[in-house]
């Protein structure tokens, strides 16, 4: 027979061997299939991530509607007038649209069969359904006209968005943002993520997926005990070292390849349920989540490899004989000299990216931190083993359940350390991602300067015609429950060489929280002298409002600024009371205001009902002390589902390797127990010997993530700041794996206690 037939029998061999034990051979496998399987599933869906959102992306573009061009469109038979409408509902946005065709060819959006006339709307299934909830009558007033449609699935960035196009018989062309469009489309350019917010996508892709990958190299060695009593005997009648070797990657085979088979069942269950799952405003249709040809066929390759290699690197530590299997870890100690070469590797990819100045706008190499990150990484799962071994052989015995853990640790400290580096891996990147994300949350978030300890909200009116007078804005104000309000009316006016200046219309109350007044009547007029560089009109200057001629006060008297409410600036331009505003000559003014809200459940909602009543284009802005980019937002959300994917998984990893290991031990357990060793003992002695690695792993993790955290910030120019509060935490959260481990492998260890235990096949 030729040697490739030869080693395709010993294969064929190792994978029967694997399924026909009996129960117990079929649980061992099924739990590596199961193992494997899991982290096939996480890496598929982040295969499938850029897939779902380019695809999200083409929908978004394809519905695109703001046209950037030197000339304005002309209006034609396919002319459309759109306006933004904004509409935020509680913490979610709605996008909303009004539509005015100028034209019977007139354009029409990705997912509408046809434009809705006056008065009708088109709106998205799932507001359809929040409309038809018990919070509908609350949102309901501003979605403007009758329902008539759904918008289809090619007009929607994903299934969770609320979104509506509603027809509309009154739209003009001016400053309220209604535009003039012929094509819907993309047709800006696309300004791409800061350095920082890049680097953190980057950091945030590997440390979600290296404890997976770590994940399904600990899972392939399920069951490693039993498999190399199995080894023994097949030595026993006559197969030598390379031939047991063989038989032993074909066992690992057969659950690599049972593992992509389950990790493609978990993936496509997982990917009927994105419909339901958003994360912020982001969500992704189930057929988006198809994963890259080229990664899907990488990861086919890969685990199988991985297993197999995996399998044989644990050989290596083992000496197999007819008589059994002696493992060499006291003989032979491990060496710590080629596991810090990971790390020091990871360090040095990342030296060069120093020189990269971010500050003048260079790009990091991403391929490049990555691998330097994963260097990092890894290079735990390398030390972790030494660490562990290095430290349980110096430990002394003392009371029982101590020396029960300490004795098993010092007899295969590996299998200890195989299954907490998952968590090490994962809280190393954890602290480094927060030191990041820390630095990334500072440079994207501004101070508003808004005053939000006297006011909540702004509410801006419609400058078109038609818009509402200040009385309207009070009125409505009032049926919304403001408890005060700083109404004011604005309108801008610009001279002949196209410098430009603020009118603003207000009582004197008003005017003293914009200006420093001495005396204020009404007939009163005022020039705010603003910030450094801003023009103030002269009196008597001649000045636009639009088309109408308007000339300042030759009365206005100079006076300083106080800072905005709404942004903290100076106030500037022209202020007047009401008698001395010439409303003829100043068409354009729109009222604005400060809002208090009282303190009655969705106050904030019932403010932007009645704004909705004054007209649709009224905006309404909850006024907050900060504000967040809102790309970093999206990045923050997505990092936070994505940990909760891997911590629910490494919790998984180390149940089903628990659960594996009392299967193995399960007799000599039972025969602990059946010598009058109390199971209370016991399971003191099982905690004790999954708490010392941990510990362990996570004293290693605290050390590389603050490295590789103090790198980072380097990388992107940022003071070198450690959030101890945020280390604590993700600590925290590592070591309560064990106890909740403990707790769920408590029923399967009382049954192993019991006598029936002791039987045996």
């Amino acid at each position: 027979m030729s040697r490739a037939g030869a080693w395709a029998r010993e294969l064929l061999l190792g994978a029967r061997l694997a399924v026909s034990g009996g129960r117990a051979s079929w649980s061992r496998t099924a739990m590596t299939a199961v193992g494997v399987g899991l982290g096939v599933a996480l890496l598929l869906l982040a295969a499938a991530t850029p897939t779902a959102l380019d695809a999200r992306d083409a929908r978004t573009a394809a519905r695109d509607d703001f046209q950037l061009s030197d000339a304005p469109t002309a209006r034609g038979p396919r002319t459309l007038l759109v306006a933004d409408v904004a509409v935020r509902f509680r913490d979610e946005n709605v996008r909303g649209r009004l539509v005015q065709p100028e034209g019977r060819q007139a354009p029409f959006p990705p997912g509408l069969a046809r434009l809705p006339g006056a008065g009708e709307v088109v709106v998205s299934p799932r507001l359809r359904r929040l409309l038809a909830g018990s919070d509908g009558p609350l949102l309901r007033p501003r979605v403007p006209g009758r329902i008539v449609g759904t918008i289809a699935d090619a007009g929607l960035s994903g299934p969770g968005e609320l979104a509506f196009w509603a027809g509309r018989d009154d739209l003009r062309v001016g400053p309220d943002g209604v535009r003039r469009i012929d094509r819907f489309g993309d047709t800006g350019q696309s300004e791409g993520q800061s350095p920082i917010l890049a680097l953190l996508v980057v950091v945030a892709l590997v440390v979600l997926l290296v404890p997976v990958a770590v994940f399904v190299g600990a899972a392939v060695r399920f069951g490693g005990e039993e498999r190399d009593r199995r080894l023994a005997a097949l030595s026993l009648v006559g197969a030598d070292r390379r031939m047991v070797r063989r038989i032993a990657g074909g066992e690992a085979l057969l659950g690599a390849l049972l593992g992509l088979v389950a990790g493609a069942g978990f993936f496509l269950g997982a990917r009927q349920l994105a419909s339901g799952a958003r994360v912020g405003d982001l969500s992704v249709f189930p057929g988006d989540l198809r994963p890259a040809t080229g990664l899907a066929v990488l990861i086919a390759v890969a685990v199988p490899a991985v297993s197999v290699g995996v399998t044989q690197l644990a050989l290596g530590r083992l000496a197999i004989d007819p008589l059994g299997v002696v493992r060499r870890g006291g003989a032979r100690p491990r060496r710590l000299a080629w596991r810090l070469a990971l790390p020091v590797l990871g360090l040095l990819l990342l030296v060069p990216l120093l020189r990269t100045d971010v500050a003048a706008g260079e790009r990091l190499d991403p391929w490049l931190a990555a691998a330097g990150i994963a260097c990092v990484l890894v290079g735990i799962t390398a030390v972790l083993p030494w660490l562990v071994e290095r430290v349980v052989r110096g430990l002394r015995p003392g009371p029982v359940p101590w020396t029960l853990a300490v004795r098993r640790l010092q007899a295969d400290g590996g299998a200890a350390a195989r299954v907490v580096s998952g968590i090490a891996v994962a809280v190393a990147g954890a602290i480094a991602l927060q030191t990041l994300f820390a630095a990334a949350e500072d440079a994207s978030t501004v101070q508003t300067g808004a005053d939000v300890a006297r006011y909540d909200a702004q509410v801006l009116t419609t400058t078109g015609p038609g818009r509402p007078s200040a009385e309207q804005l009070r009125a409505a104000l009032r049926r919304a429950g403001a408890e005060a309000a700083l109404v004011r009316e604005k309108t801008l006016i610009e001279r002949r060489d196209g410098t430009t200046s603020v009118v603003t219309v207000a009582s004197c109350r008003v005017l003293r929280r914009l200006a420093v007044l001495r005396s204020c009547a009404d007939g009163d007029a005022f020039l705010a002298r603003g910030g450094p560089g801003v023009v103030v009109p002269a009196p008597g200057s001649a000045w636009r409002d639009g088309r109408a001629r308007w000339r300042v006060p030759t009365e206005a008297r100079r006076v300083a600024s106080r800072p905005s409410v709404i942004d903290g600036g100076p106030t500037e331009g022209v202020l007047l009371t009401p008698a001395a505003a010439d409303r003829r000559a100043l068409p354009g003014l729109s009222a604005a205001a400060a809002v208090r809200l009282d303190g009655r459940r969705d106050a904030l909602e019932h403010l932007r009902n009645e704004a909705a009543r004054l007209g649709p284009l009224t905006v309404v802005s909850e006024l907050t002390a900060t504000r967040a980019d809102g790309e970093f937002l999206v990045v923050r959300r997505g990092i936070v589902a994505g940990a909760i994917a891997v911590l629910v998984l490494i919790g998984a990893s180390m149940l089903v390797s628990a659960l594996q290991q009392l299967h193995e031990r399960r007799r000599l357990l039972a025969a602990l127990v059946a010598f009058g060793t109390p199971p209370r003992t016991i399971r003191r002695s099982v905690l004790l010997e999954t708490a010392v690695p941990v510990a362990l792993g996570l004293a290693v993790a605290v050390l590389a993530g603050t490295a590789l955290g103090i790198v980072l910030l380097r990388l992107v120019g940022e003071p070198v700041r450690i959030d101890v509060g945020a280390t604590l935490l993700v600590v925290g959260v590592g070591a309560a794996v064990v106890p909740l481990v403990t707790v769920l492998t408590g029923p399967a260890l009382g049954r192993i206690l019991r006598p029936e235990g002791l039987r045996t096949e």
